[in-house]
């Protein structure tokens, strides 16, 4: 089945679902049994196991694909220099994001006028620069792959494919194999996207359910304003950078579709890594030996939308105290945002942490994130899409410099279409 109609059954499915979770929130009233059997029983089960399904091939598909990636560029040198691409272009990317959401916030002033209160925020830890770097080698590689440790993962799978090319036929007879088991965990990619309407269903359906939409209304400037950035980004930033490197940002988009629905529903950048890989090698055409490396790591330390967050929610948290930030404040905000959405890749509840330190360090108090974690999970589906679209922006970038993006299967409206 052509994967553009699957496309099509994914959008139905999330219209169906919001819908849905509209309807029942209507109706709960009257039904009150509708919530322990069907919103939290039926719904929860199969959009829970949609979710973990998804995540159960982010191990086995990071692993086995940047092992056959390594193995395919039999060129070690060429590893540091792609990372450190890659690095640099993810760090830009934020930068530039976090940028737009403090130019926006400043210029709206969604916070003027805001009342102070919300919900109570428990301040999590970040780990310092010196554990993260520590904490990027896994002691145990088999403990690293069933914790679903990403960046351990890629460490070791790159150690391991370069252990491989050096190794001559040796390293050649096990190749072969990895070559294999990655043809059949790319099939099994494509089984489950088949699955996901069902799943999508059920996500969104459970999700209007239980958003309190009145919390969007007292909130709205807050939330518009954290779109437009989202928004602006996707379109201004990412089509400038790649129409300077010959690539046309309308055909991105327009191949990045399905990609983007999913991270919208999952709300997950390590969740959506299959389709992110499968999207950015068959329809983009970026070569695997590339994106099999970009995409996992622009998963973990690629936060554009997140950072975005960040910069309209401390304007906001600002405006809402009567608090002027000066410019040197806006630069530390620019420059310690950039840096923890590596510092802080791999901690749950990523967004809130970053942002967690980003106040305490212009003096802002943590505790008025309270007052946006209720609209935070849209917003968070939101940014996850932006988040995902520049890991395949960049994987395009990086393809071209190597020489390793084929142009012909980009130009092609309908390259990938076909399972």
């Amino acid at each position: 089945m052509a994967v553009h109609h699957l496309t099509y059954r994914i959008l139905a499915g999330m219209i169906a679902g919001i819908v849905a979770g509209m309807l029942l929130k209507l109706a709960m009233p009257m039904l009150p049994a509708l919530k322990p059997y069907l919103v939290d029983g039926l719904l929860f089960v199969v959009g829970q196991v949609f979710v973990a399904s998804l995540k159960m091939l982010v191990v086995p598909l990071i692993l086995v694909s940047l092992i056959c990636g390594v193995n395919a560029l039999r060129d070690v040198s060429a590893l540091g220099r792609i990372g450190l691409r890659a690095l640099g272009w993810y760090l830009l990317t934020t930068a530039m994001a976090i940028t737009i959401g403090l130019a926006l916030a400043s210029w709206l002033q969604p916070g003027v006028g805001v009342a102070i209160g919300g919900h109570s925020f428990d301040v999590s830890t970040a780990p310092s620069l010196t554990q993260v770097l520590i904490n990027l080698f896994p002691s145990n590689p088999f403990a690293a792959l069933s914790d679903g440790n990403t960046l351990q993962v890629i460490v070791f799978a790159l150690l391991f494919g370069v252990a491989m090319v050096m190794s001559g036929e040796a390293g050649q007879r096990l190749a072969a194999w990895f070559e294999d088991a990655n043809s059949v965990v790319l099939k099994l990619v494509m089984l489950l996207m088949h699955l996901a309407p069902y799943g999508v269903f059920a996500l969104m359906a459970r999700l209007f359910f239980e958003q309190e939409f009145s919390l969007i209304l007292q909130l709205a400037g807050y939330f518009a304003v954290v779109l437009v950035a989202l928004v602006a980004h996707l379109l201004v930033s990412y089509g400038l950078l790649l129409r300077a490197h010959g690539l046309s940002p309308l055909l991105f988009l327009y191949k990045m579709r399905e990609v983007v629905l999913f991270a919208f529903t999952t709300a997950s950048s390590n969740a959506t890594i299959p389709v992110t890989l499968d999207a950015t090698v068959r329809k983009l055409g970026v070569d695997r030996s590339i994106a099999s490396f970009t995409v996992p790591l622009g998963a973990t330390v690629n936060m554009d939308g997140t950072a975005i967050m960040q910069g309209v929610a401390t304007v906001f948290i600002a405006q809402m105290y009567q608090i002027d930030l000066s410019m040197t404040q806006f630069l530390m905000i620019i420059a310690t945002a950039t840096l923890a959405s590596i510092g802080t890749a791999g901690v749950p509840g990523v967004g809130l942490v970053m942002l967690t330190l980003v106040l305490q360090q212009v003096g802002l108090p943590v505790e008025a994130i309270g007052l946006i974690i209720g609209v935070d999970r849209l917003l968070d589906m939101s940014r996850t899409a932006v988040n995902v679209c520049g890991d395949a922006m960049v994987s395009m970038i990086i393809g071209r410099a190597e020489g390793r993006l084929d142009t012909t299967v980009f130009a092609d409206r309908n390259a990938g279409t076909n399972d």
